[in-house]
């Protein structure tokens, strides 16, 4: 667990998480779910589905193509002729050889997050593929990390203590080629972090804001914050961005690790783990001041960011109980 369980209500902290993969179709995934969680499911189309009333709450599920949903949902209102019906079977064919069905869970308390091991483990004994499976897939999980308090003082020390363990944990989530090609999980770029790290940098929420989409006015970071923002200040976000994706909720959104869901060695502890050590320096003001100040040599050395010497270095700084 963090160092910070409940959230400035009291309340336990939740993480969301957001699970891509391939394998199965649709149907064969809502049934083991249903099976293992229970509830009952309500058909959108023929290719998303929503989970109902299961023991963790309302589950996302749906092939993660934008064109396909539309066609399914346009077809639940209006006929088609044989051609089109034909087109539309042949584009399927071919999105789930390259495109992901992804589950998305509801808000789990992150205590509970421990209960959905037992769904990993039936999606991969009927046959689910992960990130490594295919070089074309670029496949991820994303953590989706209810904060503790919504201050921009909080906000900034998460920012920075991942912009700080970014060379790290890519390294040690190591994140597919198939998806550091991909614009998904794009770095930040560095003028943005030698900003971010400034010693006096020292914003209110928002100048944070402002900052942020001045930078990174995209759904495209391995951290992305929009949805965060979007949450405090819808206006000032959607005046920066036009992108109809963009969602609305207190929480960071962490895309770097692969979804190794076929790996019988892997489980969502790993990625977790790694994420906890961007919560213990978040939390801890003395040394997330150390390690920017260390990391703000590195960027400013003749070859910074050039070479993979950070990591190594950075693993001094780390919490070793978690690794």
């Amino acid at each position: 667990m963090p160092p910070k369980t409940l959230t400035q209500e009291g309340k336990p902290r939740r993480v969301g998480v957001e699970l891509e993969f391939s394998g199965l179709d649709i149907e064969r995934i809502a049934g083991l779910m249903l099976a293992e969680l229970g509830g009952e499911a309500e058909v959108v189309s023929a290719y998303e589905q929503k989970l109902h009333n299961t023991s963790l709450g309302s589950f996302g599920l749906e092939l993660d193509y934008a064109y396909l949903k539309q066609l399914g949902r346009e077809r639940n209102l209006a006929e088609e002729s044989e051609l089109e019906q034909l087109g539309e079977s042949l584009l399927k064919l071919v999105a789930e050889q390259l495109v992901p069905h992804e589950v998305v869970s509801p808000p789990i308390p992150m205590q509970e997050l421990w209960r959905l091991g037992a769904l990993l483990q039936r999606l991969r004994e009927a046959g689910a593929k992960g990130t490594r499976h295919a070089a074309v897939y670029a496949f991820g999980l994303h953590l989706n990390p209810e904060l503790p308090d919504l201050s921009a003082t909080t906000i900034l020390a998460y920012l920075r203590s991942f912009l700080c363990l970014y060379e790290w944990l890519l390294e040690r989530e190591e994140v597919d080629l198939s998806r550091r090609i991909t614009p998904y999980i794009a770095p930040f770029p560095r003028k943005y972090v030698v900003r971010v790290l400034d010693a006096d940098y020292a914003p209110d929420l928002p100048t944070l804001i402002d900052d942020y989409l001045a930078h990174n006015a995209t759904r495209n970071r391995a951290l992305d914050l929009l949805p965060l923002f979007t949450y405090l200040d819808a206006e000032r976000v959607k005046r920066a961005v036009t992108d109809g994706r963009v969602g609305s909720r207190p929480t960071l959104h962490y895309r770097l690790p692969n979804c190794q869901i076929d790996e019988g060695s892997w489980s969502l502890a790993s990625p977790w783990r790694n994420w906890l050590q961007v919560e213990t320096l978040a939390c801890d003001e003395r040394r997330l001041a150390l390690v920017c100040r260390a990391y703000r040599r590195h960027f400013d050395a003749p070859a910074g960011g050039l070479f993979h010497d950070w990591p190594q270095a950075m693993s001094r700084w780390l919490l070793p109980e978690l690794l």
